[in-house]
């Protein structure tokens, strides 16, 4: 059973939340801070949470950047604003998607449904390694290491990173990458596959601006050279 963090200041909302997640199945807690959201992400263990981004102390944001700090859990960001920069700092800050307020319930377990089967890899192959250069990902541990030492990768990221690597030399389109690794046909901005695919220069290249690996195909999209 998949035990999910549901965080926000709107206890009605959060009440609304619990009930159809637990009516799925899942494992439900609750809190209504950013605060108590580090506090419950560090001291037990999620499969997901679900995170609004206005909430008062401790806003979204900076609870989704300090459980970053230790935790690789799928992040559901909710917002109530549409503007496309919103969304692109919730991806810089780690989060893993994101539903603008006010959303359909159903859409909301939709995207719990897709993060938790990616992140417990249904859609892995067999093969336990995959190594290109000095980029090593363990795809039974869905880990990723980098010269020897371990890179610290969200599930998007990891999900991401894995598709390219598996398919090398394949170009894949912006709107290719967001239905493939997100899950779902995604109309909207599709800079926040440019800015996983930043994040992972950051973190996997030993140049980001100059990358060995993770290519860019001007007009076309991007590919893995091996």
């Amino acid at each position: 059973m998949a035990k999910i963090l549901v965080v926000d200041d709107e206890k009605l909302l959060v009440k609304g939340m619990k009930f159809n997640l637990e009516n799925e199945g899942y494992q439900v807690e609750c809190a209504y801070d950013g605060a108590a959201a580090v506090e419950l992400a560090r001291n037990s263990r999620f499969d997901l949470i679900v995170l609004d981004v206005m909430m008062p102390e401790v806003d979204g944001l900076e609870a989704c950047m300090r459980i970053r700090e230790f935790s690789n859990v799928p992040i559901i960001m909710l917002t109530a604003k549409s503007e496309d920069a919103d969304k692109l700092m919730g991806f810089e800050c780690g989060a893993d998607d994101y539903l603008t307020k006010p959303f359909n319930i159903l859409e909301l377990k939709a995207r719990v449904r897709a993060l938790l089967r990616r992140a417990a890899g249904v859609q892995r192959s067999q093969g336990a390694l995959l190594t290109a250069g000095d980029i090593t990902l363990n795809t039974e541990e869905r880990s990723a290491v980098r010269d020897g030492r371990t890179v610290d990768l969200t599930a998007k990221e990891y999900d991401l990173i894995e598709l390219l690597m598996r398919n090398p030399r394949r170009v894949y389109s912006r709107e290719n990458l967001m239905n493939v690794v997100w899950g779902y046909a995604y109309a909207g901005d599709y800079r926040t596959v440019d800015v996983h695919i930043r994040r992972l220069r950051e973190k996997l290249e030993k140049d980001p601006a100059s990358p060995d690996h993770i290519m860019t195909k001007w007009g076309e999209g991007y590919y893995f050279k091996a």
